[in-house]
């Protein structure tokens, strides 16, 4: 994805910026722990496309 893209990208429910995971192919919102796909080079930004991310497990107490 060409960095000037991912610039002006931003999250189309919360508007906030996008950070871009080169492996999965995806734009990651981590305010809405949703990532968006890339597919043949083209952000799909439509949330029914995007896959919910785990949030992060805080430790448990012992």
């Amino acid at each position: 994805m060409e960095s000037h893209l991912l610039e002006i990208l931003v999250c189309p429910l919360c508007k906030g910026s996008l950070s871009h995971d080169r492996e999965r192919h995806e734009l990651i919102c981590a305010a809405d722990h949703l990532a968006f796909p890339i597919r043949d080079g083209i952000p799909v930004m439509l949330e029914s496309e995007a896959r919910p991310l785990q949030p992060a497990t805080p430790p448990s107490a012992t």
